[in-house]
């Protein structure tokens, strides 16, 4: 199942882009067994059924500040090809479960470690979420709408995009690399570092001295009438994205715009007046009604969905690009593979639902799993 089926990655707990580059990785074939913390809470508290990015692996609870749960975890290190870990810089040294305790254990092993600001710099050991990493690396700054505050685009530049994203392509090709040379390495993926990189082509630009930062003032973030979403008569909205000639001559027609009365596209001091003019055309009809006249030609249109829509859309039906899993509709694995299909394994698991089973595939016996129960070293489903 998937292009890394024989693959045995471990995660450790985490939240956002650790158990997404997880949910990566399994939804391709890799057997990802999900390390939960024992206790009464688990750790993070989660709605297990719901969290989707949980999906496709198997759990075991382990106590790490116990001897005994270090060990279990160190055992499982011996056979497998990657470790996934979303702490903050030192923390796992500190538990005794460092980079350099378990490429002792394996030294083809490759560590991933995901943070926001990296494993070192001035502000590594602080606390941080998405809208703050993205906010030193320019994005944020350049997301708005124009005369109002910086926007967040919910988490999805930082933490996925940016940072479990990244840190899924940075493991498997460490592991390639492993695999040819028997040398596992850390792999340092910091949300700051992917969401700079994110932005590669806007560095490029500000090289060239052709970058309008700011909200509302680069043709890609809503200063230009050619690329952005209108609001139709229904109170929905469609987008446009006719950047090129050709398209943008699509959109003139279907819009009734001459030339003339319109004016040229690339001309900025025009922009203001042709936004206004688009949008009060936009509002004309409805969004369905701009959909039966746009969606088959290529201006670049498609109606602004909710997640709540997306699923039910023809494209996406056809497409198959959502499914159902134990009752629950979710994105289907992507990208798509013509000889190795990646596949959801199963929905996402109760903390420890698979602690003996886990601890039976590594080589303990009845009497030893019953041992590490009855000193706390691991625990089970509650």
């Amino acid at each position: 199942m998937g292009p890394l089926e024989g693959l045995k990655i471990i995660e450790l707990q985490g939240i956002g882009p650790g158990p997404f580059c997880g949910m990566m990785l399994a939804d391709m074939g890799a057997e990802v067994i999900r390390v939960d913390r024992t206790g009464a809470a688990g750790g993070i508290a989660r709605a297990e059924r719901y969290d989707l990015l949980a999906r496709g692996r198997r759990s075991i609870r382990l106590n790490l500040k116990s001897d005994e749960g270090k060990a279990v975890l160190l055992r499982m290190v011996e056979k497998c090809d990657g470790l996934i870990e979303g702490f903050r810089p030192g923390v796992i040294e500190r538990l005794g479960i460092g980079p350099e305790v378990l490429l002792a254990k394996n030294p083809a092993i490759v560590v991933g470690r995901m943070t926001g600001w990296g494993q070192e710099g001035p502000i590594s050991q602080v606390a941080g979420h998405d809208i703050n990493y993205i906010a030193l690396t320019g994005a944020l700054f350049n997301m708005g709408v124009k005369g109002g505050p910086p926007a967040p685009p919910l988490n999805l530049v930082g933490d996925f995009g940016g940072g479990g994203m990244f840190l899924a392509l940075g493991m498997v090709s460490a592991i390639l690399n492993a695999r040819s040379t028997g040398k596992g390495q850390v792999v340092d993926a910091a949300m700051v570092d992917g969401a700079s990189v994110l932005s590669t082509s806007f560095f490029g630009q500000m090289a060239a001295g052709k970058l309008h930062e700011g909200r509302g003032e680069h043709p890609l973030n809503g200063a230009s009438h050619y690329y952005d979403a209108y609001e139709c008569a229904d109170g929905e909205y469609v987008s446009i994205a006719s950047a090129e000639p050709q398209f943008y001559a699509e959109l003139k027609q279907h819009l009734g715009l001459s030339e003339e009365e319109f004016g040229v596209q690339m001309d900025h001091t025009l922009w203001p007046n042709q936004k206004a003019k688009v949008k009060a055309l936009f509002l004309t009809k409805t969004r369905a009604e701009w959909v039966e006249i746009m969606q088959q030609t290529d201006i670049c249109f498609a109606p602004v969905l909710r997640f709540a829509e997306a699923p039910e859309h023809p494209h996406s039906k056809q497409r198959n690009a959502f499914v159902e899993v134990d009752g629950v509709v979710q994105p289907a694995p992507a990208p798509r593979f013509s000889s190795t299909p990646s596949e959801i394994s199963g929905p996402p698991a109760l903390r420890g639902e698979h602690t003996d089973a886990i601890l039976s595939d590594w080589g303990y016996s009845a009497a030893e799993i019953a041992g590490l129960h009855a000193n706390d070293a691991v625990g089970g489903a509650d």
